[in-house]
């Protein structure tokens, strides 16, 4: 047996007998003439068989064997299989490699039945496929494929005299093409299919497969060895057979040709052993069909392609490794599932690719890792790990490299290189809450931040910003994943400082401005809910109070309406915060809703009580080379609030072609917007808009009546074109609106619209 890796190819001799003397009958005397070289022919009928027939085979999977079912009985002895007491599934499951599994053989023989052959005279002129491998100085390899089969010629004559003068023409005719005998044609005179003791098939249905599966050979037809060939491995190829004997008889009549054939067993049931996640509800019904039916090794093949089908749809290191066909017409299904052994991190460096020592903890990035050990590795579940690693922020590259373990295991390497976790930066932005002067809403900002914190992807930012109006301090700390929690849940502790504008009063009449100052910390808890939504909850401490223009704390304004809700220069409240978001695949085209909810809790009578609500919906759809963006949000106060928090209504981020605020200030309010964007040229695109809001008449009800004092209408639309241009900084946007009061603004925005 030669055996290369998983494969196993077993070789049957070649038996190659003394050709017999010329006599009367044509057929024998031409046969005697040709027969010499009939070596050099098997071994072009072996590679022909290889090439020809093999390659019309390609499995995706390992290949596997043929073996003839005298074989598969004794293996099925040796396992004590019992076909009367095995049920038709079982699901014993075992990891086994390189077995073979069906081993079919057909051979060719054309005898002349006038005498008795001497039995030494096949020993003295036996072959087997080893020898005819070396004596061409080659080494001879089966290429993967689902069937195997051996084929043999043994050209018989029955007549010692004859056996002496062969025995010198085989030596003269050594060199002779084997091409010779193929051309020689034989005329044929009766074609039968018979099983491998000569008597007719059990059942006709069988024969019909064997007969339409010839194509040559025809009664009265004149044919070569090559033809026969060719017709045997049809008649094994239509998959019921498992082997395959042409006898050519001399009769009266002229040669009658008799294809011996061997039909595959009934299917009665099926052992898979090894298939821990492939579903038994999934093996079911591939086999469903062909109990009680004769095993069709082309229908199996066909199956067998299904089930590694389904393995590779889901990116899983698994494949059938074994077919096998037990006594009592049990197939045995082994299926090998490639588990994780273990996964390894492995630090690369930046600049040469060689191994390093990490500042990330080994385990901080294995928890991002859903692939565990003892699963069946998958490629796609190992490209979301991957992938999640690298939104972690700190890896610049990542990459798993699947190994070979012990027992049929794989060992998990995953490569990754580390970004510089920390440094300082400068930048600037624009204030969307400051519309009074051309360079007003400039913000000049200067932080440092590190991202892997004690190695554990905890995250520091440290930010100042200042701006003409604007400005702030802001120290905030993430530990992105909880240790011990397998929600993973994150933590942020938060301390503000900031200085923003008053929308909701804006300038007074006298020219001076009003601006808010708060100070705020807190902490808040975040986790993945389900799949695309994601909640968050919390509670802050803020202490807020407005300002005049010199920076001292007031509590009224130019048309003396309160300021604050307590009537002191400063409001206090400690909000429970509760958010949940619903966000898309990320693209051009995805959703987004959120909502949120803060609740004030009156912990002290003079803090503040009060329940605000605010939720906000965006839709894309693409339409062509166009795109439409919806989008709309809403919100409403119930309780004691302060009137800076109200509600502004107008602006770059609300209804275009007003200043800020400058619709309303509410308890309640609607916002919806259209828009139509197409491409232009390059990453440049234009849009046309229209944005209409409104106060629901509550503007009243805020405290003061800012809105009223100032007689902003409640409610307004506007329209107009812009571009957008995507940037690092993410989208720019430049717009220019009308508003239904005729006035025209430009608004210049980063980002999406809140």
């Amino acid at each position: 047996m030669v055996q290369n890796g998983d494969v196993h190819f077993t070789s049957s001799s070649f038996k190659i007998p003394l050709p017999p003397q010329p006599t009367p009958f044509h057929f024998r005397t031409t046969l005697a003439l040709q027969i010499t070289n009939t070596r050099n022919s098997l071994a072009q009928l072996i590679d022909s068989f290889k090439t020809g027939y093999f390659g019309k085979f390609n499995l995706k999977c390992a290949p596997f064997w043929c073996r003839h079912n005298e074989s598969a009985r004794s293996v099925s002895g040796a396992q004590g299989m019992n076909s009367a007491s095995r049920p038709p599934i079982l699901r014993d499951r075992t990891v086994l490699f390189g077995k073979s599994s069906l081993l079919c053989s057909a051979s060719l023989s054309l005898i002349q039945s006038d005498g008795s052959a001497p039995s030494e005279s096949g020993n003295q002129q036996g072959y087997s496929a080893s020898q005819l491998g070396r004596e061409n100085d080659k080494v001879v390899l089966i290429g993967k494929a689902p069937l195997l089969c051996s084929a043999s010629l043994s050209l018989v004559q029955f007549d010692e005299s004859t056996r002496a003068g062969s025995e010198g023409r085989d030596t003269q005719q050594k060199g002779h093409s084997a091409s010779r005998h193929d051309e020689e044609r034989v005329l044929i005179s009766e074609v039968l299919v018979r099983n491998k003791d000569g008597e007719e098939l059990e059942r006709r249905d069988l024969e019909m497969e064997a007969i339409q599966a010839l194509k040559v050979c025809r009664p009265y037809s004149a044919l070569t060895v090559r033809e026969v060939q060719e017709d045997v491995h049809r008649i094994i190829h239509s998959g019921y057979f498992s082997s395959c004997m042409p006898v050519a008889v001399d009769t009266r009549d002229g040669i009658r040709l008799v294809f011996q054939v061997e039909p595959n067993q009934e299917f009665q049931g099926l052992v898979c052993e090894g298939a821990n996640v492939l579903p038994v509800k999934f093996v079911e019904d591939a086999f469903r069909d062909g109990y009680g039916k004769v095993i069709n090794l082309r229908r199996l093949d066909e199956v067998i392609s299904n089930i590694n089908g389904w393995y590779m749809e889901r990116g899983l290191f698994a494949m059938v490794s074994d077919v096998e066909i037990l006594s009592g017409g049990i197939l045995r299904l082994e299926v090998s599932e490639a588990e994780v052994n273990d996964i390894s991190i492995r630090f690369l460096d930046r600049k040469t690719g060689e191994p390093t020592i990490g500042k990330t903890k080994p385990e901080t990035i294995l928890r991002q890792v859903t692939t565990k050990k003892g699963q069946v590795y998958s490629m796609l579940q190992g490209k979301r790990d991957v992938d999640t690693v690298l939104t972690m922020g700190i890896m610049e590259d990542a990459s798993i490299i699947p190994q070979p373990a012990d027992a049929g295991k794989v060992d998990l390497v995953m490569n990754v290189v580390e970004r510089k976790s920390g440094g300082f930066s400068a930048g600037g932005g624009i204030s969307s809450g400051i519309t009074s002067g051309p360079l007003s809403g400039l913000i000049g900002s200067f932080a440092y931040s590190h991202k892997n914190v004690f190695g554990k992807n905890q995250k520091l930012n440290v930010t100042l910003e200042r701006g003409q109006i604007d400005s702030g301090f802001r120290i905030n700390y993430t530990d992105p994943w909880i240790q011990g929690d397998d929600k993973r849940t994150s933590r942020t502790i938060m301390i503000q400082n900031s200085r923003t504008a008053g929308v909701v009063h804006g300038d007074q009449p006298d020219g001076s401005s009003l601006t808010i100052r708060r100070v705020t910390a807190g902490i808040e808890f975040s986790r993945p809910i389900r799949p695309k939504w994601s909640g968050t909850a919390g509670f802050i401490f803020q202490r807020a109070g407005v300002r005049d223009g010199q920076g001292n704390p007031i509590i009224r304004d130019y048309y003396s309406s309160p300021l604050t809700a307590s009537g002191n220069t400063h409001d206090d409240m400690l909000l429970a915060k509760f958010e949940s978001v619903y966000t898309g695949s990320g693209d051009r085209g995805s959703s987004m809703f959120a909502f949120n909810m803060e609740q004030g809790l009156p912990v002290f009578p003079e803090w503040l009580f009060f329940n605000r609500v605010n939720s906000r919906a965006r839709k894309s759809v693409e339409i062509g080379h166009f795109r439409l963006l919806l989008s709309l949000s809403g919100g409403h106060v119930v309780g004691h609030f302060s009137p800076y928090e109200a509600f502004a209504i107008g602006g770059t981020n609300s209804v275009r072609g007003y200043e800020e605020g400058a619709v309303g200030s509410a308890r309640s309010y609607v916002v919806g917007s259209g828009e139509i964007s197409f491409p232009l040229f390059g990453p440049v695109e234009g849009a046309i808009f229209a944005d209409y809001g409104t106060d629901l008449g509550s503007g009243s009800s805020v405290p003061g009546d800012p809105a009223g004092a100032r007689l902003k209408p409640g409610s307004g639309y506007g329209y107009g074109i812009g571009i957008r241009v995507d940037s690092p900084l993410g989208p720019l946007r430049l717009e220019y609106a009308f508003s239904d009061k005729q006035a025209k603004r430009f608004h210049f925005g980063i980002g999406h619209r809140n």
